[in-house]
């Protein structure tokens, strides 16, 4: 009896260690999967700020909290199964996918720097303003819905060029993990930012001197951050849409001499550069990529703007509302 029970604790224990490997596995795979996306992730940690912008401070939180929840539920409940259920019956789709989304991304980034350009921009912002509670969360969530879609798809391809573990319900925790971990973490970021200023207002009544100034520097800074926070966000469309533009076409073998020109850019600047190699291979890189994303963004404004039929199809929607 008592050589049962030792053998079936023994089991019991074999099974524990081997969970905690599995939950170690997966919490590494969804950490690398995460930095993967960083790119993305820094993009959509940008653009959400401006969507609070204006409102009442009582509002802010409850807004972002709402998009939160928005987010989860594109995640969890459409793009994860979605997306494994691409990668167990048609792979090949992911690339394409991928490319179709980082073509959005290189339009939403030329369309923010056309708007600059050509002061449509005001326009826009003056609408958004107007907009309510309801019509602000849709936009949130819908812009969401492509950037996770990236996000995801990008976590997804990091997990599977390990070339690890592709069970499915391998893949399932790891994107589970990610989705929940990039969630938190990106509302959370944007959480603060939009509270900054009030966070300083409050620091800058309290007595102490530091506090005073560091309340004073936060208010002040807000504005400061936000317009920067815009730049990056347009920049991070640019690089992030490109660079998937890129290596998707070399992956299909669609079209692969832009990537091997990059890259045999980034190779002759890594070696010419010494010890800045490395630093200065990944910006001419980016730079490459930025360069493509602001081409493939400025043909597709160009068809929905600037050509006699966008400009119709634009009229008509402005009538429309």
């Amino acid at each position: 009896m008592s050589g049962g029970l030792v053998a079936l604790l023994d089991d019991i224990s074999v099974l524990a260690r081997a969970a905690a490997a599995s939950i170690d596995d997966v919490a590494a795979a969804s950490g690398r999967a995460s930095v993967k996306a960083a790119g993305v992730v820094v993009d959509d940690t940008a653009v959400t700020p401006r969507y609070v912008d204006g409102l009442s401070p009582k509002r802010e939180l409850p807004i972002i909290k709402r998009i939160t929840i928005g987010s989860l539920r594109n995640k969890l409940v459409f793009i994860v199964p979605a997306i494994l259920l691409l990668n167990a019956f048609i792979p090949w789709m992911l690339s394409p996918l991928l490319m179709l989304g980082g073509t959005y991304l290189c339009f939403e980034g030329a369309e923010k720097i056309w708007e600059k350009l050509s002061g449509h921009g005001q326009a826009a912002e003056e609408e958004a303003a107007a907009a309510d509670e309801d019509t602000i969360v849709k936009g949130a969530v819908t812009t969401d819905f492509i950037l996770s879609a990236e996000i995801m798809v990008i976590s997804l391809k990091a997990v599977l060029d390990e070339g690890l573990n592709d069970s499915f319900w391998y893949l399932l925790a790891v994107m589970i993990v990610v989705a929940i971990a990039i969630t938190l973490v990106v509302y959370g970021t944007v959480g603060l930012i939009v509270k900054m200023d009030d966070i300083g207002l409050a620091l800058s009544q309290r007595r102490s001197g530091l506090s005073q100034a560091v309340g004073r520097g936060l208010v002040n800074g807000m504005p400061k951050l936000l317009t920067v926070l815009s730049v990056v966000g347009v920049a991070a469309m640019l690089w992030v849409g490109g660079h998937i533009i890129l290596v998707g076409l070399e992956e299909t073998g669609w079209l692969p001499q832009p990537y091997e020109f990059v890259h045999h850019l980034e190779v002759a600047v890594h070696d010419a550069t010494g010890a800045l190699g490395g630093a200065l291979g990944w910006l001419t890189n980016t730079v490459g990529s930025a360069v493509l994303g602001a081409v493939v963004g400025a043909v597709v404004v160009a068809i929905l703007h600037v050509l006699p039929f966008g400009k119709k199809h634009e009229g008509e929607s402005a009538t429309a509302h």
